[in-house]
């Protein structure tokens, strides 16, 4: 993606998040400068900020997502069963803009439609070998309610709504209507060994900087705070 595309796209998410009374945490507004003379050790050890991702695949209105990572624990925390245990995103999905069919190892999160039009996943349970299994029904908690639902089914939810998912459960989502803010809630997040995509793509893009950056996105950490 181009770094111009991004910043143009960073901006209209702020704005998009704001329509929605949900308000962001103030290092979600600092500028690149800010961010390197702070160098907020809790930011950067836990990956918290901005992503916004094409897969690498060039097709962003189609193949994409804008996250912000608003709250996370430590693979450690885990391990040790106490500490941080949980994090927290609000996410962006377009209409028709699937983010692709994956599921997590350990991860177990809520997905939150919180406002805008129906956020509609597409579901299937694991096989023995953790790939899809396209006969077997899968089960999910929607808010209060059990379902079991036949294999590929499409689950929509309306603002409000949310269902539940644990590891193992592969998912697609994308929005219908209009743009969906999306909250998610979630045992803690790794982007980078916890997520099993269906087909070959990353989960990072590779970015030409065109312009100077308007924020700091999480993958940008490793190379822009030397």
């Amino acid at each position: 993606m181009k770094r111009s595309t991004i910043n143009h796209i960073l901006a209209e998410s702020e704005a998009f998040i704001s329509t929605f009374g949900y308000v962001l945490p103030p290092f979600a507004f600092w500028s690149p400068e800010e961010m390197r003379a702070k160098r907020p050790h809790r930011v950067l050890e836990r990956a918290l900020g901005w992503d916004v991702t094409d897969y690498d695949q060039g097709r962003f209105d189609d193949l994409g997502l804008v996250l912000f990572t608003v709250r996370n624990g430590l693979a450690s925390d885990l391990g040790q069963a106490r500490g941080m245990l949980y994090a927290e995103k609000i996410m962006i999905s377009g209409v028709k803009q699937i983010c692709p069919m994956h599921r997590h190892n350990v991860k177990a999160e809520d997905i939150i439609n919180r406002g805008g039009g129906s956020l509609v996943l597409h579901l299937f349970a694991s096989g023995p070998d953790g790939d899809i299994d396209d006969t077997s029904p899968v089960t999910v908690d929607v808010d209060a309610e059990r379902r079991t639902l036949p294999a590929g089914s499409h689950l929509s939810l309306q603002p409000g709504e949310s269902v539940t998912l644990l590891p193992g459960t592969w998912h697609a989502f994308w929005a219908e209507g209009t743009d969906v803010l999306v909250g998610e809630v979630s045992t803690v997040n790794d982007d980078l060994t916890d997520n099993v995509f269906e087909d070959p793509i990353g989960r990072f893009s590779d970015i030409d900087e065109d312009v100077p950056p308007r924020r700091l996105l999480v993958s940008d950490y490793q190379t822009s705070m030397l």
